[in-house]
């Protein structure tokens, strides 16, 4: 379970202070799938980012079951505990389909082989089989390169997945694909999914939404 308490946030510039997330409580639970929904400015990213541990609360704290996550390294709860899903992929372009998904189990220093076979298993997950491993990005279809995303970030075995707007570069059907994914590794593998997200339709998959606005949560 991830538990926020009393978290803010601003960015301080020269002369200018801009709230960005302010006194946000709120708690996600494992098995659910969420949609944080808002205009552009309401602290959407913000909150994802500080979820994410990209950023660091300046007043109150978030929790991982019950342990500040000020107390864990931020690589570790980065690698370990929160998987991170983007809008643009950030698929290593050098590298093939299968050394991308194995490479945050080579940063957990898993034995190869090990970090193979469960690359595997998560790449059939998505419906990719092997004539997909040896393929670079740039050979891949959107959707193609966000399923290859999504299951290098299973492949780390975190409790959370965070995906700021995942579908943001895809066709609505592709869109549909990763919002089955997103909601099946909630509902079947019991994981926390929190996304940001601007389409309606990608938020009526969500078991919870959360509307943000001037970075408050808008009850």
């Amino acid at each position: 379970m991830l538990e926020l308490k009393n978290v803010s946030f601003s960015y301080i510039g020269q002369n200018v202070r801009v709230d960005a997330v302010k006194n946000v409580s709120c708690t996600f639970e494992k098995g659910v799938f969420y949609a944080l929904m808002g205009p552009s400015g309401s602290g959407k990213s913000t909150l994802m980012q500080l979820i994410s541990a990209l950023a660091t609360p300046q007043e109150g704290e978030i929790l991982y079951d019950g342990k500040p996550i000020s107390e864990i390294p931020q690589n570790e709860y980065r690698l370990r505990y929160v998987s991170l899903i983007y809008q643009n992929f950030c698929l290593l372009p050098f590298m093939t389909v299968m050394e991308n998904v194995t490479y945050p189990s080579t940063l957990l220093k898993v034995p190869k082989a090990e970090a193979v076979e469960n690359a595997k298993v998560q790449l059939a997950k998505l419906s990719l089989d092997e004539s997909y491993y040896k393929r670079r990005p740039h050979m891949l279809s959107g959707g193609e390169q966000q399923r290859v995303a999504i299951a290098r970030a299973m492949c780390t075995g975190a409790a959370v997945f965070t995906a700021d707007e995942p579908t943001g570069n895809l066709d609505s059907a592709n869109a549909q694909v990763i919002a089955d994914i997103l909601s099946r590794l909630a509902h079947e593998e019991g994981k926390t999914v929190i996304m940001v997200t601007h389409d309606p339709a990608m938020a009526e998959r969500a078991d919870v939404v959360i509307r943000l606005k001037d970075g408050r949560i808008d009850s």
